[in-house]
C-alpha cells in the first residue's frame, strides 16, 4: 500500500458511509492529503469532529460533481481519486430517475473529464452489483457510470490516467442500510417491514469493502473491473438475525418484535449477480474477487499481479441466489461489528 504514500488524494461522496471509511483507512497509509468532496455542509461538519488532529492531512471541499468547475479546481494537484459519490437508494433513483442520471451518469463523466484535464495518475470508481442484467434505475446509471469508465481506452490521447471499478453488494451498515431500519422499529416497539423473506443479497461490512477498494487500487492496471466476491444471505434470515441482537439492546424479547411482508419493491429484484451472463467469458478469477477484463487476452496482464484463472463458466456463486449463504452465527458476527463500527 505504499502507492498512498506521500500522495494528494481527494475522495468524492467523501462523508458517505463508503467515502469516510476511505478516508480512516488512508489516514494510516501516511498521505500527503486528503480532499473530502461532498455535498452536505452538515456531513462534512460530523467528519471533522471525528478526525480532530488531521486538519494537517484532511481538507473539506464543498461542492457536487455536477457543478464540473467545481470539481476541476477539486482535483488540481490530485495524485489518485476515489469516486464514491452516487444516488444509490433503490426506490428514490424510481421517483427520480433524470436526477440520478445527472449524479450517476453526468456526474461520473465529470469526474473522468476533469481527472483526464489534471493528469490525475489514477481513477477508482465505486460501482454495485446492480448494474448486472439491471433492472432498476439506480442499476441502469451505475451500468452506465461503469461503461464511462471503461470508454476511456478509446480516447485515452497522451494522458496516463488509469481508470478502475470496483463493484460489490449490500453494505452492513451504511447510512439508510436495512439494519438502521431494523435497529428503529425494534427500539419503538414497531413491527420490521420485510419486502420477501427468500429475497437474496450479497452482504459485506464497511471496513471490508473499502479495504477491498484499497487492494484494487493498488492491482489495478486501467479500463477493468474488480468485483469483489462477498457471501449472500436470505433477507428472512437477516432480519431474524437482526432482531435477535437489537433486541436485548431494548429490554425486549426477540419474539417482541413482529415482522410483516410488504412485497418487492419498484425497482427491486429477487437476487443479485456479480456477474452478469455476457461478463463471463472477459473475467478473471482470484481468491477475493473476479476481474472484468476489457479484452480476453488481457489476461495475461494480471499474472504477475495476482494468481487468476478464467472463471468457471459453470459455477453459479456470482450469483446471490446460488452462492453460499451466511448462517445465523456469522450474521450476527457481521451485525454486531457493522453495529459497533458506527457507535
Amino acid at each position: 500500500m505504499d502507492i498512498f504514500k506521500g500522495k494528494t488524494i481527494l475522495v468524492t461522496g467523501g462523508t458517505g458511509s463508503i467515502g469516510s471509511e476511505i478516508v480512516r483507512q488512508l489516514l494510516l497509509l501516511k498521505p500527503q492529503a486528503i480532499r473530502v468532496f461532498a455535498r452536505h455542509e452538515d456531513l462534512h461538519f460530523q467528519l471533522m469532529q471525528e478526525l480532530v488532529g488531521h486538519e494537517d492531512v484532511v481538507r473539506f471541499v464543498v461542492g457536487d460533481i455536477r457543478d464540473k468547475d467545481r470539481l476541476a479546481l477539486a482535483m488540481e494537484g490530485v495524485d489518485i481519486v476515489f469516486h464514491a459519490a452516487a444516488m444509490k437508494h433503490v426506490p428514490l433513483c424510481e421517483y427520480n430517475p433524470f436526477e440520478a442520471v445527472k449524479t450517476n451518469i453526468v456526474g461520473t463523466q465529470n469526474v473522468i473529464e476533469a481527472a483526464r484535464v489534471a493528469n490525475v495518475a489514477q481513477v477508482i470508481g465505486i460501482s454495485t452489483d446492480k448494474v448486472t442484467e439491471p433492472e432498476s434505475v439506480l442499476g441502469v446509471s451505475k451500468l452506465m457510470a461503469e461503461k464511462l469508465f471503461l470508454a476511456t481506452y478509446f480516447y485515452k490521447g497522451n494522458t496516463e490516467t488509469k481508470f478502475t471499478c470496483v463493484r460489490f453488494g449490500n453494505v452492513l451498515g451504511s447510512r439508510g442500510s436495512i439494519l438502521s431500519l431494523i435497529k428503529k422499529c425494534v427500539a419503538k416497539g414497531q413491527s420490521v417491514p420485510v419486502t420477501d423473506p427468500t429475497m437474496t443479497r450479497f452482504f459485506m461490512t464497511i471496513p471490508q469493502a473499502v479495504a477491498l477498494v484499497l487492494e484494487a487500487a493498488r492491482g489495478g492496471k486501467g479500463q477493468e473491473v474488480f468485483v469483489l466476491k462477498m457471501p449472500a444471505a436470505r433477507l428472512g434470515d437477516l432480519v431474524k438475525a437482526a432482531i435477535s441482537y437489537y433486541s436485548p439492546l431494548f429490554g425486549k424479547k426477540p419474539s417482541d418484535v413482529k415482522t410483516r411482508i410488504i412485497g418487492k419493491r419498484k425497482g427491486e429484484r429477487m437476487h443479485e449477480k456479480l456477474l452478469a451472463e455476457y461478463e463471463i467469458p472477459l473475467a478473471l478469477e482470484t481468491k477475493t474477487m473476479y476481474i472484468l477484463t476489457p479484452h480476453g487476452d488481457a489476461f495475461a496482464e494480471y499474472e504477475a499481479t495476482y494468481p487468476a484463472s478464467p472463471v468457471r463458466i459453470r459455477d453459479k456463486g456470482f450469483s446471490s441466489e446460488f452462492a453460499r449463504k451466511l448462517s445465523g452465527k456469522e450474521l450476527l458476527a457481521l451485525i454486531k461489528e457493522a453495529d459497533r463500527y458506527h457507535e
